[in-house]
Order: C-alpha cells, then structure tokens, then sequence
C-alpha cells in the first residue's frame, strides 16, 4: 500500500485525501492550523452557475461526497443575487466538523498544527517532508494543497498588510510552499492593472451588529441588498482587484450585498468601517473575519505551481497539485475538483498505471486543461477563472458546457468513460 503524504488541509486537500484513501492509498494529511477547510471556514458559496454542472459531473466521477456535506449543512439552497443564480450557501459553522468525521470515517490520518517548513530531496524525488519541529513524515507520492495565500510578509507587499484573516500566519506561522521548497519555480497571478497577487472578495460582518430588520431578511432569505449612497461608494478599482472575478459586476459597487453562511457574508474585499457605518441599518457594523476587513484582505495567488493536466507538477517525480497551487481557479468546487484529481492520480502514480486526464467534453476537464494553458501566458496569468462567471463561465456556455439537467449531465460523463472513476480502487 503506497504512502501518500498531503500538505495542507483545505478543500483541494480534504477532497486529496478522500481520492487517495477511495484510489487504496495509506493517507496522511498534514494541516498547518487546527482546523480543515482553510477559506472554507469563512466562504460558503457553492452550486452558483456553472458550479451547479461541475458538482453534478463530480457525483457522477464518483467525487461527490463533500458536495454531500455542503448540501447536507447548507442554511439556503437555491437562491439567487446579482449575477448569481441557484446558489447553495452551507454553514461555516458546521462544515468543518462534518467533513473532519468524513475523512476520519475513512480511515485517513490527519495531523492539525502541524506546519510543514522542509523537504528532503532524492534527485527529482521527495523523500519526505518535514515539520516546524523536525518530525519526518515520508511517503511514496506528495501532494501540494498549500494554497497561494500568506505568508504575511505577500499581504504587506501585496496588498494592505495583515489583516487577521481566517489564514491566521500570526497564531501557526505562515504557509510555506512544498513545490517551492523542492526547487519549482512558481508563478505569481496579476491583476488587471498589472500589480501581483489579488485580494480575498468578500469578508464577514458580525449579524448582531446589523439592523435587526437586516438581519431578520437575511436568516430568513439567505440574501439582502442594500443601496450605498453615491458617497460613500468604493472607488471601482476595488472591483479589479478582487480574487473572485465572478463577483466583480458594478451591482458589488452600488449595493451593498449580504449573503447569510451563519454570519453576514460582506461581498466585497474590504469596506472602510467608517464609511460603512453611514449606510442605514450598518451604524453599529463590525467585521468578523477578517477583523480588520475595513482595510484589506488576504493575497493569494502568489505561488502557483507549473503542472500538466494529470496535475502532476512540472520538476518533480512524485509531486501533485490541488486548489490555488494548480492555478488561478477560484473557489470551494474549484478546489474540491482539482484535489480529487490529484488525490486519485497520485496513487495510479505510486501503483505505476494510468492516469486520468479527465476529457474536455466535461466542464471539469475542460477547466483544467483551459487554465494549465492560460497561465502559461502573459495575459492568462493575469485573470482569475471559476465555474460560478467571469470569463470562464462564457466560455463554458459558448461550449455547450453549462447544463443545470442533471440526467444531461450524467449521461455526459458516461459518454466521456469517466463515470465512477473516483471510486475505483486501483490497489
């Protein structure tokens, strides 16, 4: 049984571990905090759009199961706000315990608080990885899940400095690049304007702080929109700025737009608190995360990993990739496909048989492959891509990709040979 060794916690590589365990792979998943899901913990939005056909190809691939446990501790189903149409919104509460007992239920071993900082090389090997207090852990095949977000020095570069997100770098010590560290020149996403990194899109308020009529429509519909007086509005550069590029329609500049994940999701990155409190029904307004959202966000995109579509990295032999480190695609569904493929490839690696290139007549593996190739370029690298809009979602419609019939949709992947594949066991 082949050892598989995953770093970093998050969605890309809870969905990792899940593949590698199912694939018959002994599963090690190593978490720099103490707690799965990384932005998970603070984002909440799935099905939206074109994330409604990528969640239905994957239950058809056989990788539905943590789309299960978002559908299962959702707060709204089905609702829609600008731009956005039959979104799921799950609760932040709740989602990480339920998907903690899943990957434990199957027997994958997972270490909290455990901060990977070092590799140990054999030629174009990883031989094992190494934590901040010199504990080994080798393996036969790795998987980078670090993300591109943080350390805290990217976000002062970057951006506006720390701003106490959910990545938290002051209480575990900031992400470290495994692909990095093995020698792999990694990549730095733009903005439009041509500046690096991008900004987290939206950040939380805390309910109680709000209106209480607020507050009452938001529980009760999943959605509020608020007008912002043309004084206070934020400048649009704002809009360019953002990670979620899904999100970046003058709507998010005229209003201001809640959507209810158990706190009072804010979709923007950052609201100045003084302006915001001039917006009736927000006097009293107060962020949650981050806590200095009325200045900033997060970076991320500042270590993207070159890869080929199995997601195997380019310059190493025994690494993958999953979520942000595999490029500039944006998202919870995003993350939990590209970590499913690359925790089922790993293992057909390590078991020396093939490898799925999951065809392009899937929006999945159109996505991959389609990104793989943008980011290779001056332009491509500076864009963000997601199944949920911007200019990924036009082309999935422009290709016939974009489907909410679900007996459509599995009949596509089992035309394309990829039903169940993900629940194969190949050793």
């Amino acid at each position: 049984m082949p050892k598989v060794i995953i770093i970093g916690g998050g969605w890309s590589g809870c969905a990792a571990a899940l593949a590698a365990k199912k694939a018959g792979a002994e599963v090690f998943l190593l978490e720099r905090t103490d707690m799965l899901l990384g932005t998970g913990l603070v984002g909440g939005i799935m099905r939206n759009n074109g994330r409604f056909t990528a969640t239905e190809e994957m239950v058809a691939m056989g990788g539905g199961e943590l789309f299960e446990v978002t559908d299962n501790v959702a707060r709204h189903k089905n609702i829609e706000f600008p731009g956005h149409k039959h979104a799921t919104l799950y609760d932040v509460a709740k989602v990480e315990p339920a998907v903690r007992d899943l990957l434990k239920n199957k027997g994958i071993n997972i270490r909290t608080e455990c901060r990977i900082v070092d590799v140990e090389m054999e030629n174009s090997k990883i031989v094992a990885v190494i934590n901040d207090e010199g504990e080994r852990f080798e393996g036969d095949v790795f998987i980078d899940c670090t993300g591109t977000a943080g350390p805290q020095n990217n976000c002062t570069k970057y951006g506006n400095g720390c701003v106490m997100c959910i990545i938290r770098c002051p209480s575990f010590g900031g992400r470290v690049s495994i692909a990095g560290k093995a020698g792999i020149k990694e990549m730095i996403a733009k903005k439009a304007d041509g500046t690096y990194g991008a900004m987290s899109g939206s950040c939380k308020l805390h309910k109680e702080s709000l209106d209480q009529n607020i507050v009452d429509k938001l529980n009760k519909e999943g959605v509020v929109v608020v007008p912002i007086p043309p004084e206070v509005r934020e400048d649009e550069y704002i809009l360019t700025a953002k990670a979620c590029q899904q999100y970046a329609l003058k709507e998010f500049i005229e209003n201001i737009i809640l959507l209810d994940t158990g706190h009072a999701k804010l979709m923007a990155p950052f609201f100045p608190l003084e302006q915001l409190r001039k917006i009736p029904g927000f006097e009293n307004a107060r962020y949650e995360d981050p806590y200095a959202g009325g200045r900033g966000n997060s970076i991320r995109y500042t270590a993207i990993c070159p890869r080929d579509n199995y997601l195997k990295a380019v310059g190493v032999e025994n690494l993958f990739v999953g979520g942000e480190k595999a490029g500039p695609l944006v998202g919870h569904t995003e993350a939990i496909c590209t970590g499913t493929l690359a925790g089922a490839n790993a293992v057909r690696f390590a078991a020396k048989t093939e490898l799925i290139n999951i065809p392009l007549d899937l929006a999945v593996g159109d996505a991959i492959s389609h990104v793989g190739e943008q980011m290779k370029t001056e332009e491509g690298i500076a864009k963000k891509y997601t199944f949920s809009g911007a200019a990924y979602f036009e082309r999935m419609k422009k290709l016939g990709l974009y489907t909410t019939n679900i007996d459509e949709i599995k009949e596509r992947v089992k035309k394309a040979g990829m039903e169940n594949i993900f629940n194969v066991k190949v050793i």
